[in-house]
């Protein structure tokens, strides 16, 4: 389901085979990235390269992670967004709220 590497100090976590990001998976990502912002300082990135959909779920879930990264001093940021699901992003004003790449390589370059 979740593939997760550890890149120059930053966690990379992006799905397996996965083409939505919703309630059925929603909550076990959310256990399983969690908890590594319990550590101070943690650096995460979720790459959603092949995600087609998220639904409320799956965005109840990115603003959990963002929300534990801010409170205890870490970073949390998107990539490899796909456009229909962009559109989403945008439609919600969340675009706003979080750090999107278009890359996973931009992306870990920006820390």
């Amino acid at each position: 389901m979740l593939n997760s590497e550890l890149k120059n100090g930053v966690l990379v976590y992006s799905f397996e085979k996965e083409e939505k990001f919703n309630a059925p998976v929603a909550e076990n990502v959310k256990n399983e990235m969690a908890k590594h912002f319990e550590k101070p300082g943690t650096k995460m990135v979720f790459n959603l390269n092949g995600i087609k959909y998220i639904d409320s779920s799956g965005f109840g879930t990115l603003l959990t992670l963002h929300k534990r990264a801010r409170t205890n001093e870490g970073v949390f940021r998107i990539c490899n967004v796909e456009s229909q699901v962009m559109e989403l992003f945008r439609l919600l004003q969340l675009h706003n709220i979080f750090d999107i790449f278009n890359s996973e390589e931009e992306c870990l370059k920006s820390f």
